[in-house]
């Protein structure tokens, strides 16, 4: 005999599917949601590295106003900018992945998951100001 049935309060079955009940229900509470966008960011990511490749090698053999007009074309910055964006979420969700599944503390586990928030949009706003100073030529 189970405690629940003891003490006379079972549980009535649940209605719905497995697959209902563990749908966006994972332990981070977000299910394949993360999953899918760290994918997605990767793609994004793996896309963009040869033309960030390229941008790099061109601002190698440059000094710094040769630096500023390769970093003032717009194609350039956007292709930049968005390379750092993907970057700074795909860091977010691995870390916060890794977080969720090896800190059992809730205290702490909430308190990683903040500041690995803070770090990443702190690191992402650092580089694209970065990249926005440069590219105006200021």
């Amino acid at each position: 005999m189970s405690v629940n049935e003891s003490h006379g309060s079972a549980k009535p079955p649940s209605m719905r599917t497995p697959l209902g009940r563990v749908r966006s229900l994972g332990s981070s509470h977000s299910g394949t949601r993360d999953f899918w966008r760290q994918r997605i960011t990767a793609v994004a990511m793996t896309l963009l590295i040869v033309p960030v490749i390229v941008v790099v090698m061109m601002l190698l053999s440059s000094n710094q106003a040769g630096a500023a007009q390769i970093l003032g074309s717009p194609p350039i910055a956007i292709i930049l900018l968005l390379f750092i964006v993907a970057s700074a979420w795909h860091m977010k969700i691995g870390m916060q992945v890794v977080i969720e599944d090896y800190i059992h503390n809730e205290k702490l586990k909430l308190a990683s998951v903040m500041a690995n928030n803070f770090f990443s949009v702190a690191v992402a706003l650092a580089s694209i100001y970065a990249i926005l100073k440069l590219s105006s030529g200021v």
